[in-house]
C-alpha cells in the first residue's frame, strides 16, 4: 500500500451530500477483483448520460481537476453498500485524500485500508476549502501535523483528528497484509514451537 505523509495537490470540488458508493462506482463495474482500470467507471453516471455521451461540465473532465488528487465533498460521503471497489476506483483515478464533514463508517474504514486519507472537518472549514477548490487553488494536507491548508494563503491551518494506529499505518504504507508481514518472526517462532509440542500434526 502507498504511504501517505504530505500532499499538496489540486482539489476537485464535489459539493454534494450523500455521495453513495453506487455513484462512486456503479454496479456494472463490480465484475472484477482487480484494483486497476476502475477509474473508467468512477462517477460514471455523473460523467456520461444514458447514451454514453460524455457530460462535459462534470468537474473531473476538466483541467486542472482531471489531475486532482484531493476531493472536497459533502456530508455522509461513501454511504450505501460496502463495496471496496469505491476506494479502489478513487485511488485508480489518483485521489489520495477526501475531505468532507462526515463519512459512512464502512467506506471510511476501507479508505484507510487502501492508502486514502479521509479527513473530517467542520462544515464551515469545508465551505472555505470548497471555495478554494473551485478557484483551482491547491490544498496541502499534512498527516504528521494533522493539518489542512490552502496553498499560499496566510490563514491558520485546519486541524483534523485521526486515530494513532491508523495514522501509523498510513504513514508507513501498511495495510492488513503489511501489518501481518511485520510479525513474520513471531509467526515462525510460534509454528516452530507448535511443531515441537504437537509433532503428529506436522506429519
Amino acid at each position: 500500500m502507498l504511504s501517505f505523509k504530505t500532499l499538496t495537490a489540486i482539489a476537485a470540488p464535489l459539493p454534494i451530500d450523500n455521495v453513495d458508493t453506487d455513484m462512486i462506482i456503479p454496479k456494472q463495474f463490480l465484475k472484477t477483483i482487480k484494483r486497476t482500470g476502475l477509474k473508467e467507471g468512477l462517477f460514471y453516471e455523473m460523467r456520461f448520460d444514458v447514451n454514453g455521451k460524455r457530460i462535459d461540465d462534470f468537474v473531473l473532465h476538466n483541467a486542472p481537476y482531471d489531475k486532482a488528487q484531493i476531493l472536497v465533498s459533502g456530508s455522509n460521503f461513501g454511504c450505501g453498500s460496502s463495496r471496496e471497489h469505491a476506494p479502489w476506483a478513487l485511488l485508480d483515478f489518483g485521489i489520495r485524500c477526501i475531505i468532507a464533514p462526515s463519512f459512512a463508517d464502512i467506506f471510511f474504514n476501507n479508505c484507510f485500508k487502501n492508502g486514502i486519507l479521509p479527513v473530517v472537518l467542520p462544515k464551515e472549514n469545508l465551505d472555505t476549502l470548497m471555495g478554494y477548490a473551485k478557484n483551482g487553488i491547491k490544498i496541502n494536507v499534512d498527516l504528521e501535523k494533522q493539518t489542512v491548508q490552502a496553498e499560499g494563503k496566510n490563514e491558520p491551518a485546519y486541524r483534523f483528528d485521526i486515530e494513532s494506529f491508523r495514522k501509523h499505518c498510513l504513514t508507513n504504507g501498511l495495510d492488513d497484509i503489511g501489518l501481518t508481514l511485520q510479525k513474520l518472526d513471531n509467526i515462525a517462532a510460534y509454528e516452530t514451537k507448535q511443531r515441537e509440542l504437537t509433532p503428529w500434526l506436522a506429519a
